[in-house]
C-alpha cells in the first residue's frame, strides 16, 4: 500500500491543491514578479490607522491546515480590515490588486470602489489585460472585464484582447466566451468569419473554430444558399484531411439546418462520402456519417428492397466500426445496429 507520504506528493504534483491529513500552502502566486523592495502593509504609514483582522477558521482542527504566506496572511488581513470598514479609497483600490494577485477570485469588492471613487475604468481595462494575459483561465477575471465593458459600453478592445489570448491557448473557453458575448451584444460579427476562417487554416482541427464559424453563420441565418456555401466549405476541408472530427461534426450541423433536417436532403454531400468511401478512407468519422445517413434512408424508404439493402449497409458499417475503426466503442455501434433492427422489425409488424 503506499504510504500518505507517496500520496501526498504524487497530489501536489498533480493538482497543488491536495487533500490528505498535512498542510497546504497558500504561496505568494508569481512572488518571483513582486519587487524585492515590498513594503509589509504593517510598515507603511499611511495604513497606520488601520487594525488588521486575522482570519477566523471555524474549525481550529481541519483536516486539511491551510498554511498561508507571511505576505499573503498580511494582504488578506488587511483587506478584512477595510471590508469590514467598507472603506473605498484610493489605498483600498491599491490594496485589492496586491489581494487579487495572490489570489485573483472576487473582483466584486474592487468593482465597488471603482464606482465609490468614479475611478477611470480604461484604466481598469488595461489592469485586466494584464491579468488575463498572466492568468487566462480565471472566469472571475473575464466576468469583472465584462462587468467593465458593460459600464463603459465599449467593447473595441475585447475582440483584439480575445485574439491575443486565444493565439496562446486557442481552446480557452472563457476568451471564446467572451469574444461571442462581446460581437453579439456590441454587434461585431462583420470581420468574424474571416478571422475563424485564418484560424481553421492554421488549424484545421481546431474544433473550438468551427465551433465558432457554426455560431456565426447560426447569427445570420441558414438559407439555402448559406446551407450549400457551408456544406461546400466542409467538404473542402474534408478533402484536406479526412480524418478530422470537428469538420464531419460541422458537416452534419448544417445539414441538420436544412428544412427537412434529413442528412441525404442534399445529394452531393452523400455522392461525396460515398466517394472517399469507395476510394478507400475508413474514417470512423466517415463511416459514422454513413450509417446515420443510411439508417435516416432505411427507416423513410418505402421499397422493402430497398430498406433491407441500407440496412445491410448499416450493419456491415457497424461491424467494421465494432470490429476495426472504433473498438473501445464497440457496444455502442452493436446498440446501433441493434436498434435499427428493432425498429424495422416494429415497422413489419
Amino acid at each position: 500500500m503506499a504510504t500518505l507520504s507517496a500520496i501526498v506528493t504524487c497530489s501536489k504534483i498533480q493538482s497543488r491543491s491536495y487533500l490528505a491529513l498535512s498542510e497546504i500552502e497558500m504561496s505568494d502566486s508569481g512572488d518571483e514578479e513582486w519587487s524585492t523592495e515590498w513594503i509589509p502593509y504593517s510598515e507603511r504609514n499611511e495604513w497606520a490607522d488601520v487594525t488588521p483582522i486575522q482570519q477566523d477558521d471555524d474549525d481550529k482542527n481541519p483536516v486539511v491546515a491551510i498554511s498561508y504566506s507571511p505576505k499573503f496572511r498580511e494582504v488578506y488581513d488587511y483587506f478584512r480590515a477595510i471590508l469590514a470598514h467598507k472603506e473605498k479609497s484610493p489605498r483600498a483600490l491599491e490594496l485589492t490588486t496586491d489581494a487579487l494577485r495572490l489570489n485573483p477570485a472576487n473582483y466584486t469588492y474592487r468593482r465597488d470602489i471603482l464606482r465609490e471613487l468614479g475611478s477611470d475604468l480604461h484604466q481598469e481595462l488595461d489592469y485586466i489585460e494584464e491579468v488575463i494575459l498572466d492568468n487566462a483561465k480565471n472566469y472571475q477575471v473575464w466576468h469583472h472585464r465584462r462587468v467593465i465593458v458593460e459600464m463603459l459600453n465599449d467593447a473595441s478592445k475585447e475582440l483584439q484582447l480575445t485574439e491575443n489570448a486565444l493565439s496562446v491557448d486557442a481552446k480557452n473557453y472563457h476568451a471564446w466566451q467572451h469574444r461571442q458575448w462581446a460581437i453579439t451584444t456590441f454587434n461585431l460579427f462583420d470581420n468574424e468569419l474571416a478571422f475563424v476562417d485564418r484560424l481553421i487554416a492554421e488549424d484545421i482541427r481546431n474544433n473550438s473554430a468551427w465551433n465558432q464559424r457554426f455560431f456565426v453563420v447560426k447569427h445570420f441565418g441558414f438559407t439555402t444558399e448559406v446551407i450549400q456555401r457551408e456544406l461546400q466549405y466542409a467538404v473542402n476541408r474534408i478533402r484536406v484531411v479526412k480524418n478530422n472530427e470537428s469538420a464531419w461534426n460541422y458537416l452534419k450541423g448544417v445539414l441538420r439546418q436544412s428544412e427537412t433536417a434529413a442528412l441525404d436532403e442534399y445529394p452531393e454531400v452523400l455522392e461525396f462520402s460515398e466517394e472517399l468511401y469507395n476510394s478507400g478512407s475508413r474514417s470512423p468519422y466517415l463511416l459514422a456519417f454513413l450509417i446515420d445517413l443510411y439508417s435516416e434512408q432505411c427507416l423513410t424508404a418505402e421499397d422493402p428492397n430497398a430498406r433491407q439493402t441500407l440496412a445491410r449497409k448499416v450493419y456491415t458499417l457497424c461491424d467494421d466500426m465494432a470490429k476495426k475503426h472504433d473498438i473501445i466503442r464497440r457496444k455502442y455501434w452493436q446498440y446501433i445496429a441493434e436498434q435499427l433492427k428493432s425498429k424495422l422489425d416494429s415497422n413489419q409488424l
